[in-house]
């Protein structure tokens, strides 16, 4: 203990520290505000922050200890504060990086380890719920009265993300609604984007998709980031770009789907 204790003293009498303002505290409670202090045999020399100038006082009147507890959490502060203003830098300027590396087409890019990789949009078919029969391929899509599905051809998409929380870019042509789709399994090899139906007498679209909650910004214009807010299950997904149906008989839809597996598949 003893030792320990002088250590501590030896130390503090060779160094001088200064690590900004700071209190030098007396053992009667008081304290002064210094910048800086060192130990010189039986004194404490310090700079006053209040009167500006250096001053002495007897060592045995001041709890060094106390001061230097301080002193040091201080220093542990504004070091980790650098550090993380730092980080924060460099975070930033990767992001900065990363979005002048997006390619200026429309489209759907993904943001992986080793770069962007765009997704595909794909083909979607309008298939009446009775017949099951494929109506159109084309954008905007167009509706019979009743109930319909918009679908895409396959089982599983061609592309696989091995990600639970992927983020995307979207590059648009102009403003509007984006969204991450789950896609339901459909019959004879299809994949459900979402379901619609069209009210008797009104005539009103009504489309059913299981959206996935998902963050968006935007990082430019006309382009935005979009990831989901939970990870997501292994299956079936689509980012998609939709908007306000034209009229009564058709919606417009821009669907870039994608599959998420598990790294050891």
């Amino acid at each position: 203990m003893i030792m320990s204790r002088l250590l501590f003293v030896l130390l503090l009498a060779i160094s001088t520290f200064a690590a900004g303002t700071f209190r030098l505290y007396m053992k009667d409670g008081g304290y002064h505000t210094v910048s800086e202090y060192k130990v010189v045999h039986d004194r404490v020399r310090y700079y006053s922050t209040e009167r500006g100038d250096f001053e002495e006082i007897p060592r045995d009147m001041v709890d060094l200890k106390k001061t230097e507890e301080e002193r040091k959490s201080m220093e542990d502060t504004v070091k980790a504060e650098a550090a993380a203003e730092k980080e924060e830098s460099k975070a930033e300027a990767d992001f900065r990086k990363e979005i002048a590396s997006i390619p200026g087409d429309t489209g759907v890019y993904w943001i992986t380890g080793s770069g962007l990789k765009p997704l595909k949009l794909a083909e979607q078919k309008i298939a009446n719920n009775k017949r099951r029969q494929v109506l159109k391929v084309l954008s905007p899509l167009p509706f019979v009265a009743g109930k319909s599905t918009v679908e895409l051809d396959g089982d599983t998409a061609a592309f696989v993300v091995d990600e639970e929380k992927p983020e995307f870019y979207f590059r648009l042509a102009r403003e509007e609604r984006l969204a991450i789709y789950k896609l339901k399994p459909g019959k004879k090899g299809v994949r459900i984007v979402e379901n619609v139906a069209i009210m008797p007498v009104t005539n009103e679209v009504i489309e059913e998709p299981v959206e996935i909650e998902s963050f968006r910004r935007q990082v430019g214009e006309l382009l935005f980031k979009i990831w989901p807010t939970k990870p997501l299950e292994p299956g079936e997904y689509a980012v998609v770009e939709f908007s306000p149906p034209i009229d009564a008989n058709s919606i417009t839809l821009q669907v870039y789907d994608f599959s998420v597996r598990s790294k050891s598949k």
